[in-house]
């Protein structure tokens, strides 16, 4: 026998693609060809895997060698082909029985001493695999734990391609996933921590129950960092299928705990002021790499001092903020990410930042017009709530009592205020108020009363607010309404919104 085939999983993007490897043993010159569009980590892999095969005690077959990646249209890159394209080939020669390994997907990167290394993307790779009807896929060891959890596949792991070969003879068997205890998870910060600050406290409450972007503004020590980092307290756990979509994009940035169950806390990511587009949005070389946008879906991006971020990193947001993913186009093909996640932005008021007030501060009017301007009025149109917070007061920063509500109450009520909007909302499929698209709340049977949004009507006719930020407030008015639970909002719920949105207090 000179053709054999094994099954494996390529990714792109986020999405996973059951490939087909074929290897075909023909007579000619000793050669190696790999088609179906591979990447040069991919070109690589005849080196790797002759140099693996080889120490594994196996003979090299000196024939051309074809090894072919179906379907042929899909860009495959990435090491995690190895293992499958060894085990094709070693079956094309005939000394190889490929029957157990039939409809099994091998996933894993070869060394040049036959071990088998892991991979990233394991998580996504294998939830494909069982979308395609796989029952068992066989994984590097280090990667067992991760695979295990996707349901309804049974997962073995092989540390050499030795140990795979004398499987498939019969002559010894795979490891079972390595039974690890979960990591403990670090502790949230409390929001009793926070000392004064009730409106900040306040709109980060709206914020979480509706899921709704906000800047926090105002002077260095104000809080507005200690109030960010509280946020994915705030929040509710991820259920199984935002924890499975979650874990799967940290997997792919390589960035998930080894060995540790799904991520079931909403993530935080606070890149530095420094960071580039590409680290924001994703990008890399060949097809691009998930970025901090997309490695907070379903939690928190916060960018700290906002204002000295670089304009064309900033700009670049707008889109993932409005439709909630990220589609990065490039020569190879385009990558499409997920990007569904609450945005905090935290600046000072100008460069010089004098923590006591406007009387004390050495900028110029142009200069602080200019640092403000950083922030362009299209990105922070996508804002839903912008607060400005006072300085401290000696009274509320040295007060020892204990008035301030903690993340767990405060928790409480975001979590019945959103399942109140996730009931409301059911039918159309979106889970929080911050998802519901502008038209459906102005239509009947959601479309508020002229007497309630009479201000906010008045304020779109002369142009204090544009039409996207009059349906972000309808936005925030359902979701204080949430949290008071009334069924629906009312003119106090209007007001609060606009001032929370204008800043207007």
């Amino acid at each position: 026998m000179s053709y054999a085939k094994v099954l494996c999983v390529g990714l792109v993007g986020v999405t996973g693609h059951l490939v087909e490897v074929e290897a075909d043993l023909a007579a000619g010159l000793p050669a190696v060809i790999i088609s179906g569009l591979p990447d040069t980590t991919l070109h690589e892999a005849r080196d790797r895997v002759r140099a693996a095969v080889v120490n594994s005690g196996q003979s090299w077959p000196n024939r051309r060698i074809t090894v072919n990646l179906l379907p042929a249209t899909l860009p495959k890159i990435g090491s995690g082909f190895d293992l499958a394209i060894a085990t094709a080939l070693l079956g094309g020669t005939g000394e190889l029985p490929l029957a157990p390994v039939d409809g099994v997907a091998l996933l894993g990167e070869l060394g040049l001493d036959g071990t088998v290394r892991p991979v990233r993307g394991i998580l996504p790779m294998v939830a494909a695999a069982a979308r395609s009807g796989v029952t068992q896929v066989v994984v590097p060891t280090t990667n067992a734990a991760e695979a295990a959890a996707v349901p309804g596949v049974r997962v073995r792991a092989v540390d050499t391609l030795h140990r795979l070969i004398a499987y498939i003879r019969g002559e010894g068997p795979l490891l079972d996933p390595p039974v690890t205890a979960p990591a403990a998870e670090p502790a949230v910060p409390d929001l009793a921590d926070v000392s004064g600050q009730a409106l900040g406290k306040r709109a980060l409450e709206i914020a979480a129950a509706g899921g709704h972007h906000i800047a926090l503004l105002g002077p260095p020590g104000a809080g507005k960092t200690m109030l960010a980092e509280r946020l994915p307290g705030l929040l509710p756990p991820l259920d199984d299928d935002a924890a499975l979509e979650v874990s799967a994009l940290h997997s792919i940035a390589g960035v998930l705990p080894p060995g540790g169950p799904l991520l079931r806390r909403p993530p935080f990511q606070a890149p530095h002021h420094s960071a580039t587009v590409a680290s924001l949005v994703g990008g890399g070389t060949g097809l691009a790499r998930p970025g901090a946008v997309s490695l907070a879906h379903h939690g928190v991006l916060f960018l700290d001092e906002a204002a000295e971020f670089a304009t064309r990193a900033l700009e670049s947001l707008r889109q993932p903020l409005e439709k909630g993913r990220v589609l990065i186009t490039r020569s190879r093909g385009v990558t499409e990410y997920p990007a569904r996640c609450q945005l905090v932005l935290a600046a000072n008021p100008c460069p010089c930042a004098k923590p006591a007030g406007d009387q004390y501060c050495e900028c110029p009017p142009t200069v602080r017009r200019r640092y403000r301007s950083r922030l362009s009025g299209p990105l922070l149109d996508r804002v839903d709530l912008q607060v400005t917070l006072p300085p401290l007061r000696a009274a509320e920063l040295t007060s020892t009592a204990a008035t301030s509500e903690t993340s767990a109450s405060v928790a409480a009520r975001v979590a019945t205020a959103r399942a109140a909007a996730a009931r409301r909302w059911s039918g159309h499929g979106w889970r929080c108020n911050a998802m519901v698209p502008g038209p459906a709340l102005r239509q009947p049977p959601w479309r508020l009363p002229a007497t309630h949004t009479a201000e906010l009507r008045h304020r779109l006719d002369v142009g204090a607010i544009s039409a996207r930020g009059y349906d972000r407030v309808l936005r925030l008015a359902w979701s204080i309404a949430d949290l008071d639970e009334r069924p629906r909002p009312d003119g106090a719920d209007v007001g609060e919104a606009i001032q929370l949105r204008t800043g207007d207090l």
